[in-house]
C-alpha cells in the first residue's frame, strides 16, 4: 500500500482539472452505441473510463486510443456498430459503479449469457432496482447478490419502475438501453426524484447523439422505441467534482486558479462553487478559470442530495470554518467505494476535527484554527485520499495518507498537479 507524507503548506498557481468522468462515461457510451466511428476527446484515462471501455469490448464494440489535442489527455476512437452483442468475454467493471450501472440494461440486451464481475466494494453496492425489473420481464440473472452476476435474456419495450431516491445511475442505464428496443417505453418514477442533475447529464448525452426523450418533470420519461444513436465527435467538458478539491485548497490555504470547469455545465457538483462562496469562499472570475483565495469560512447548512460527491472535501472545509456546518440527505455516501460518511468523519476526527455522525448526516463543529496532523487511511477511495491531502493545507504538523495510490480511480495525475501548485511530499511505502 503506497503512502505519502505530506507537510503543511500552502498552494498556488493554476490547474486545469481533469475532464468529467461523469461525461466521459455517457459519451463515450452513446458514441459505442452509434454506427460508425465517433472520436471522444479530452479524455482522463482513469480507472473509471478503462472498465468502461473494456467492459464495452466484452459487448462487441471496438475502440482505440489515438492523439489527443489536449496536453496530458487521450481521445478514443469508438467503432460503434449500433447495438451491443454478447462476446463471451466477461464484463470487468473493476470498481466502477457507474460502468456496472450503465451496461447492465444493455447486458440485457444481447439475447445470450453476459457476465459482470467487479472488485473493492463494488458487490456490496445494490442492483435490486435493476433486479424488480429483471423479474417482472423474465430476464433472468444470477447470483441474487453479489459479483459476478449473469444475465440472459433480453429487455422488452414498456413501462418501468423505479424509486427516484436510489441512485440515478439505474435511470441512466435503462435511458441508454430503451431506445434500442422496438416498441416504445415510459420509465416512471414513483419517489420524488435525487440527484436530478445526473440524469440532466445523461438526458444531454443522448440528445447530443440523436436520441429522443420526452421528459415529463422527472415524473416520468418517455422513450421512443427503433431509434439510432448518431455518430459524433466530441470533446468531453471538465471535471466540477474534481475541480472542488483545487477550489477548497484554494480557499482553505491558497491562491489557486481552476481551469476546465466549465460555469454552465450541468454538473451537480458545480454547487462547490455556490457553498463555498455562502461560507464566505473568495472564488472570481480569472483568466482562464475560476480563483480560489485564502478565505475565512464559516458554518452553514449544505444538502449533498444532488451533489454526493463533492461532501468529503466539503467537510475538510467545514472542519476548519467558524460555527457549525450540518451536512444534510448525505445516507448515500455510504454505499460509495467505502462508507464515506464514516470515513471523512473518522479520518478528519484523527486529524483534530469534531465532527459528529449521524445516520444520513453530519454535523461538523468547526476548528478555525486549524488541525493537527497525523496518520490517516484514504478507505481505497479515491475521494477520501484527495479530501486528505486538502486537509493537509491547514494542519500544524505532517499527514501521512495510507493507500494515496486510490486517486488513480477518477483522477490519476492528482500528485503531480498537487505538487505542480506547491504541495510538498514524499512518497513511499515505509514513511
Amino acid at each position: 500500500m503506497a503512502k505519502v507524507k505530506i507537510y503543511p503548506s500552502a498552494l498556488s498557481g493554476t490547474v486545469n482539472v481533469p475532464s468529467s468522468k461523469s461525461m466521459g462515461h455517457r459519451e463515450i457510451i452513446c458514441a459505442a452505441l452509434a454506427r460508425g466511428i465517433s472520436v471522444i476527446d479530452n479524455i482522463s484515462m482513469s480507472d473509471d473510463i478503462k472498465a468502461t471501455l473494456r467492459c464495452l469490448k466484452a459487448l462487441g464494440v471496438q475502440s482505440e486510443l489515438t492523439a489527443s489535442r489536449f496536453k496530458g489527455r487521450s481521445a478514443v476512437k469508438i467503432y460503434g456498430e449500433g447495438t451491443v452483442r454478447a462476446t463471451g468475454d466477461e464484463c470487468d467493471c473493476s470498481e466502477s459503479g457507474s460502468t456496472l450501472r450503465f451496461l447492465l440494461p444493455l447486458g440485457a440486451l444481447c439475447g445470450a449469457p453476459v457476465t459482470f464481475t467487479g472488485a473493492g466494494r463494488l458487490g456490496e453496492r445494490p442492483l435490486k432496482p435493476y433486479y424488480d425489473i429483471f423479474d417482472m420481464q423474465g430476464v433472468k440473472y444470477a447470483p441474487a447478490q453479489g459479483l459476478p452476476v449473469t444475465v440472459e435474456g433480453r429487455l422488452h419495450s414498456g413501462k418501468f419502475t423505479l424509486p427516484g431516491n436510489v441512485s440515478s445511475q439505474f435511470i441512466s442505464g435503462l435511458l441508454f438501453a430503451l431506445p434500442l428496443l422496438e416498441g416504445d417505453s415510459e420509465i416512471i418514477i414513483t419517489t420524488p426524484l435525487e440527484s436530478q442533475s445526473y440524469v440532466d447529464l445523461t438526458l444531454a448525452a443522448l440528445k447530443k447523439y440523436g436520441i429522443k426523450v420526452i421528459n415529463n418533470n422527472y415524473k416520468t420519461f418517455t422513450v421512443p422505441g427503433g431509434q439510432k444513436y448518431q455518430c459524433r465527435n466530441a470533446v468531453v467538458e471538465g471535471d466540477w467534482s474534481q475541480a472542488a478539491f483545487w477550489l477548497a485548497a484554494g480557499c482553505l490555504n491558497g491562491n489557486v486558479i481552476c481551469a476546465g470547469a466549465e460555469t454552465a455545465s450541468l454538473q451537480g457538483d458545480r454547487a462547490v462553487k455556490d457553498i463555498l462562496q455562502v461560507m464566505g469562499g473568495k472564488i472570481s472570475a480569472a483568466d482562464g478559470g475560476l480563483l480560489a483565495q485564502t478565505s475565512r469560512l464559516h458554518g452553514t447548512v449544505i444538502d449533498a442530495a444532488d451533489c454526493p460527491d463533492i461532501i468529503p472535501v466539503l467537510t475538510v472545509a467545514a472542519a476548519v470554518a467558524e460555527g457549525i456546518t450540518k451536512i444534510i440527505n448525505a445516507g448515500r455516501l455510504r454505499i460509495k467505494e467505502c462508507d464515506r460518511l464514516h470515513a471523512i468523519s473518522e479520518e478528519l476526527n484523527k486529524l483534530g476535527a469534531d465532527i459528529e455522525e449521524k445516520a444520513e448526516s453530519l454535523i461538523v463543529h468547526g476548528k478555525p484554527e486549524g488541525l493537527r496532523g497525523g496518520v490517516v487511511s484514504a478507505w481505497n477511495d479515491h475521494r477520501i485520499a484527495m479530501s486528505m491531502a486538502v486537509a493537509s493545507l491547514v494542519c500544524r504538523e505532517p499527514v501521512i495518507i495510507e493507500g494515496s495510490e486510490s486517486v488513480k480511480k477518477s483522477y490519476p495525475t492528482f500528485w503531480q498537479d498537487f505538487s505542480c501548485l506547491g504541495g510538498k511530499y514524499e512518497q513511499g511505502e515505509n514513511l
